[in-house]
């Protein structure tokens, strides 16, 4: 049994699909984005979108948003905001779920982020 390979024009385009993707991502991340309106705008399904994600390495466009967001979130933490402030500014309303997220991206609460660098001042 052979096993088909994409067409090099599939793969550049879930390759641009993924950069334009992320792109947005990387600038709205505290809006409230979903697969199916990021899809919308760069005129694809949700489908090959997640296809795009997965061939670059990536997961998932929500897993990447949530990556992405916890990033920010971490470094808004050392820069000395506090829990619910930074969970607002990365796009949660609800302080128990940016902390579980959050939890599962770091392998660590948030408060601990807090707390670390209270104790280097």
């Amino acid at each position: 049994m052979t096993v088909a390979t994409p067409r090099a024009a599939t793969v550049a385009r879930r390759r641009e699909l993924f950069e334009e993707a992320s792109a947005i991502i990387a600038i709205e991340f505290s809006d409230p984005l979903t697969l199916h309106d990021l899809a919308r705008r760069l005129a694809s399904s949700p489908r090959q979108l997640e296809r795009a994600f997965a061939e670059a390495g990536e997961g998932g466009p929500r897993a990447y948003l949530r990556r992405v967001r916890m990033q920010r979130a971490a470094e808004l933490l050392r820069e000395g905001w506090t829990v619910k402030e930074a969970a607002g500014l990365v796009g949660y309303s609800q302080p128990a779920q940016f902390a579980r997220a959050f939890r599962h991206e770091h392998g660590s609460l948030p408060s601990d982020i807090r707390r670390s660098r209270r104790g280097r001042l």
